[in-house]
């Protein structure tokens, strides 16, 4: 693990990023721009979910609508999330709010698959609900406290980030 932690520290793409003042910071806000895309298209299904907004319209088809912003805005916090994990591969392994962002995106995940194939099955069901079955007001719940967390670690990494010199 340490040695592909190593290898990437080195890798042209994490010097490049290193070296160059201004990329960094154009790639974190890509990041952050798409985070906010993420958390904020998530957060609209959530809120439905919970009750607290379009209480009139049908969940699926907020869902429906709402789902491709959220993967292309996921695709897009991921790629440039693991350009800049490559830039200092070394000290985010090591840093305790890089762990647990990761841990937590990993908990949204199984959220989510919870609530896509066990929760959720039949979403066009409840679309005429206002107050939806209690285990969709949960998985909403818990998917804005983790997207929450995700979103608060990501912001103190960069106030925590120590760095850690390769050892070749």
């Amino acid at each position: 693990m340490n040695d592909t932690l190593i290898l990437l520290h080195g890798s042209t793409i994490a010097q490049t990023i290193r070296e160059n003042e201004l990329l960094f910071p154009w790639i974190e806000a890509l990041h952050v721009m798409a985070i906010t895309l993420v958390f904020g298209s998530i957060a609209l299904v959530d809120l439905r979910l919970i009750g607290v907004r379009a209480l009139n319209r049908p969940i699926s088809k907020i869902a429906k609508e709402l789902l491709p912003i959220t993967w292309m805005a996921f695709l897009l916090a991921a790629v440039t999330g693991a350009i800049l994990f490559t830039s200092n591969a070394l000290s985010y392994s090591q840093n305790f709010y890089f762990i647990s962002k990761i841990v937590l995106l990993a908990l949204a995940g199984i959220n989510m698959m919870c609530f896509q194939f066990i929760i959720g099955r039949n979403l066009e069901a409840w679309n005429h609900y206002q107050r939806l079955p209690t285990s969709a007001r949960i998985a909403g719940a818990i998917s804005i406290i983790v997207w929450t967390g995700v979103i608060f670690c990501g912001r103190l990494i960069g106030f925590t980030l120590e760095p850690v010199l390769a050892i070749s």
